[in-house]
């Protein structure tokens, strides 16, 4: 069923995209805005996991839906006259409150849910309100690579001009398994591409693909560097309570120094309570800034809906009674183990992550058939498409290349590795773990 849906959604987004090739007249023409996007990676790997019967590793959807009190809370909802109609534009007051109490325990300090919280539709529509609110023509927005891959378009359809500082791994990563911590920012690296049109930092943590959390001592890098210059930090936290011992709290750059003053944070019920398709977000950050991404929400979209934020509300007030998170910590563990053992049977290094539900694995031992006859839309695509698309059709287990997520100057960092989504349940992590079996004799050591 949920693979079903994702397939819709990308054969309509293939049509497009080969659509937008034909000739237009000059009246039909595309904004500039859209006109130069290219086919993305999710509408060439989700149909082909389809039509190929894949499991589906390589889009982050849970196979799962919420825990029975959120469901529940969403179908009283759904019964209520009133939760059915416009929301507030900041977002159904009973969410704020519950926000504003569970971020103001991780924050430390009293979050007001009548000014420090908007409400958005999904994280994603989020962060495109931020750089809507913030952003004129020509200013830069620094980016580490490899990033959200949406966080590009959400830039540039704003009039803003990306720049890329990357992550890099240590010398040995294809050898060895490696933690996410040992994929490091150089702060100087990061000084260097601050130019006078600088506007934003864009943080990502826990990191997705490489499920890095960012230690305080990098945060306050981060910031002191976004102080120095006067910039905004656009602080991109929807794996925020998904993270692994010997963690034990998500450190947070809100909470550092002064950086609350220049912090916009990003959160996702989607991604706290397995409802991916309800799209409800939030932006927590100072009244000062918040104002102008309630003014530019009020326009792009108004409000969000409203049965759904019912039941975000609904989670984050059980979570405050118990051990909800803990928990899901726990759950996430046990299909992270089960998806890592396989790995480590095949004898194929990954980065082992401190938190969200990725495993990137090193692919360098691969060696598919020379002469596999890949389709003609991988021709311009990295080494990474290749064998992402030769897992998926060949050994029944489709993943994402990363290169995607980084400037085409870059995208040879990720020429030999993939993701793995472990948000799954674990009948179906058993599964694919059973398939990569069938990877042995392509493996050369």
């Amino acid at each position: 069923m949920f693979q079903r849906l994702f397939s819709q959604r990308s054969v309509r987004l293939s049509r497009f995209f080969h659509s937008s090739s034909l000739v237009m007249s000059r009246g039909l023409e595309p904004s500039s805005r859209v006109a130069h996007f290219e086919r993305d990676v999710w509408s060439i790997f989700s149909p082909l996991a389809i039509e190929t019967n894949a499991i589906n590793l390589g889009q982050g959807f849970m196979n799962f839906g919420p825990e029975p009190f959120v469901q529940e809370a969403a179908n009283a909802a759904l019964k209520d006259p009133d939760a059915n109609q416009y929301s507030h534009p900041r977002g159904r007051i009973r969410l704020r409150k519950a926000l504003a109490d569970s971020y103001s325990k991780e924050l430390g300090r009293a979050l007001d849910p009548e000014s420090e919280i908007v409400v958005t539709a999904g994280a994603n529509e989020g962060i495109f309100v931020i750089f809507a609110s913030f952003l004129n023509e020509g200013d830069e927005v620094i980016c580490m690579e490899p990033f959200f891959d949406q966080y590009i378009p959400n830039i540039t359809m704003n009039g803003g001009v990306p720049t890329y500082v990357p992550l890099r791994t240590p010398s040995y990563a294809s050898e060895r398994n490696i933690s996410a911590r040992e994929w490091r920012l150089d702060i100087n690296e990061l000084r260097s591409k601050i130019t006078p049109k600088t506007k934003f930092i864009v943080l990502n943590t826990p990191h997705n693909p490489i499920g890095k959390v960012f230690t305080e001592e990098e945060l306050i890098a981060i910031g002191d560097v976004a102080e120095e210059h006067d910039l905004i930090i656009l602080s991109d936290e929807v794996y925020d309570r998904l993270f692994f011992p010997p963690y034990t709290h998500l450190p947070r750059i809100a909470s550092l120094k002064n950086f609350w003053n220049r912090t916009l944070t990003v959160g996702s019920g989607g991604k706290t309570f397995a409802a991916t398709g309800w799209r409800v977000g939030w932006i927590i950050g100072p009244e000062n800034l918040l104002n102008h991404c309630l003014a530019a929400q009020t326009r792009i979209i108004f409000c969000v809906n409203s049965p759904c934020q019912e039941a975000v509300a609904a989670g984050f007030e059980e979570s405050l009674k118990g051990d909800y998170f803990q928990k899901q910590i726990d759950d996430y563990s046990s299909r992270y183990a089960i998806l890592s053992e396989g790995f480590d049977k095949l004898g194929l290094p990954y980065t082992v992550p401190e938190g969200a539900y990725f495993i990137l694995a090193n692919t360098s031992k691969i060696q598919y058939p020379k002469d596999y006859p890949f389709p003609a839309i991988l021709d311009n695509r990295g080494e990474d498409f290749k064998i992402c698309y030769w897992l998926t059709k060949e050994i029944g287990v489709c993943a994402i290349p990363p290169s995607e997520f980084y400037e085409p100057a870059h995208r040879d960092m990720a020429k030999y590795l993939a993701r793995f989504a472990f948000c799954k349940t674990e009948d179906v992590l058993h599964e694919a773990v059973k398939r990569l079996q069938a990877l042995i004799p392509y493996i050369k050591n």
